[in-house]
């Protein structure tokens, strides 16, 4: 099956043929995906059998709740606790070791309708939708409905009753709902209007104007209408529709679409790279390959860096748990003043078509990870606040005068004339180029501290903890977050700030090679963590 393209840019976002894959089947209606960062799960919902199941590859699926309160939309809070959306109680419910926690029942004194699906912001709020399927017979429990409207709410960290966010009579149907990428917006869709309301998002997590981001989501030659819905790393809209999935750059351009054997109720990215997109479907539960991974909500920050700090055998080091208590903070939190961040080997002959290893896959794999973006964002931010930016370069003079040729890698880039100084291939990729401020390291070896200036550069501005990124995540990258472990520094690596030459590489390092001698986390883990103390201060 075929996906269809209406704009080049989709194929950068999944393979137009990309095999989806029946994981399971013989189900009633599938709802409520939701994939766990830490065990490797996903949990989903089947309403009309009052029964929540789990999915992982070892082992299948297998039932872990009945009754389940016909729940729908699930979530995980940023302690990786499930929030449920139940139909046949009208609540909202938070999962707490056992404990079932009630978030929001009621409004004005009256009976929710039916909450659908949620979503939890940065600063803990959790946002959902209230329309009223969970008052039908088979969905939920048939039941008169007390509020005259359906509206969208929100339940502060602090608990008290759901604020309502929207004007009564906006919706008939609200239902899926996200975030974009800065949590500037809030996308909700109305199923019975058949489109997408983009909403500006206050610093106080109240709701702003709104505008028509997407409509005539809908067909007559195909079931599925809008439903659930999620959003990328890069800010495109995934929304269930006829034939599958829809998918609306953040200017509402409808890019293409991800064609499914049966109606997509639901979506959720999970896996340990973020790049399998499971979708409930009616009778099934399917999965895609896809090129770009979700929006890093707050739960999976927690899993990317916290726990894995919290698990490696490094962590347990008393010099890290010490340096930890100035520098790096419980949770991910860094003091701007102590860091620097180290930009490798981001060069044209390194990750441009056209470049000396063009043909190595290294070009797809940074446009699949989003590489040069990600790091120019990251730097701009570790600008703002006080982070040392530091350009580590490859560079070759003419004729590779003093380089070895004792490994493959070598004879390569020799062979090829690579990185040769002054050469077009030597030069920043564009968009990351040197600003004012920043310093510049050139190297003749994959590790960035192997004969040159960087210690010097770093002890220079006092900074002992190193934010590393670039190309090869396997080799350079890898290399110099051994080598500054080795030397006792605090290494982080943003796995989304990083590429190779396939994902495969890029796992086996990330999710292995790495673990031991740095936090590997993500980009808006590190902005968050960076943010989260006063510029140049500690933490209180």
């Amino acid at each position: 099956m075929t996906h269809i393209a209406f704009r080049r840019e989709f194929s950068d976002l999944i393979d137009l043929e990309a095999r989806v894959d029946r994981l399971a089947s013989g189900f009633t209606f599938t709802e409520g995906p939701i994939w766990h960062p830490r065990d490797q799960y996903l949990l989903f919902s089947d309403m009309p059998a009052d029964v929540r199941r789990r999915w992982d590859e070892k082992n299948g699926v297998r039932e872990v709740m009945r009754p389940s309160n016909k729940c729908n939309g699930m979530t995980y809070d940023a302690d990786l606790n499930l929030i449920v959306c139940e139909h046949a109680t009208s609540s909202l419910v938070c999962e707490i070791n056992g404990r079932r926690e009630v978030l929001a029942s009621h409004f004005e004194g009256k009976e929710l309708n039916s909450p659908n699906d949620v979503c939890v912001r940065s600063d803990g709020s959790i946002y959902f939708s209230d329309p009223w399927y969970g008052r039908m017979p088979v969905y939920g429990v048939e039941r008169p409905r007390q509020l005259g409207f359906q509206g969208v709410y929100r339940v502060l960290p602090n608990g008290g009753e759901p604020q309502l966010l929207v004007d009564r009579h906006l919706f008939e149907q609200p239902n899926g709902l996200c975030f974009s990428p800065d949590e500037k917006l809030l996308y909700v869709n109305d199923t019975v209007q058949w489109l997408i309301r983009a909403f500006e998002v206050h610093a106080d997590g109240t709701l702003g104007p709104d505008r028509i981001f997407a409509s005539g989501i809908r067909s007559e030659l195909e079931p599925g209408v809008p439903d659930g819905m999620k959003c990328d790393s890069a800010g495109n809209i995934w929304v269930t529709a006829p034939g599958g999935v829809w998918v609306y750059n953040p200017d509402g351009v409808l890019l293409g679409k991800v064609r499914v054997p049966e109606l997509v109720a639901n979506l959720h990215w999970g896996k340990s790279d973020w790049r399998t997109l499971f979708m409930t479907a009616t009778h099934s539960l399917y999965a895609v390959r896809t090129k770009i991974g979700p929006h890093r909500e707050p739960f999976m920050r927690t899993s990317a860096a916290a726990d894995i700090a919290s698990r490696s055998s490094y962590s347990a080091s008393p010099r890290r748990a010490e340096r930890a208590s100035a520098g790096v903070q419980q949770g991910l939190r860094l003091d701007p003043s102590r860091c620097a961040l180290i930009i490798q080997d981001l060069q044209n002959d390194v990750i441009t078509e056209g470049g000396a290893f063009a043909s190595s896959g290294s070009p797809q794999h940074a446009r699949e990870q989003n590489v040069v973006e990600n790091v120019r964002r990251l730097a701009e931010v570790c600008r703002a606040r006080g982070v040392m930016v530091i350009h580590v370069w490859f560079i070759v003079e003419p004729g590779a005068p003093g380089m070895t040729l004792n490994a493959p890698l070598f004879e390569g880039l020799v062979d090829a004339n690579a990185m040769v100084r002054g050469s077009w291939g030597a030069a920043p990729v564009a968009g990351l180029e040197p600003q004012p401020g920043d310093l510049v390291v050139e190297k003749i070896r994959m590790s960035a501290f192997e004969g040159t200036k960087l210690e010097t550069v770093l002890r220079s501005g006092d900074r002992d903890t190193i934010i590393v990124t670039g190309a090869w995540t396997n080799m350079s990258i890898e290399h110099t977050a051994r080598t500054g472990a080795d030397k006792g520094y605090f290494m982080i690596v943003p796995e989304d700030c990083c590429s190779t030459m396939n994902a495969d590489w890029h796992r086996a390092s990330v999710q292995y090679a790495m673990q031991n001698v740095a936090v590997v986390t993500t980009s808006e883990e590190v902005i968050a963590a960076l943010s989260e103390m006063p510029h140049g201060g500690g933490a209180g």
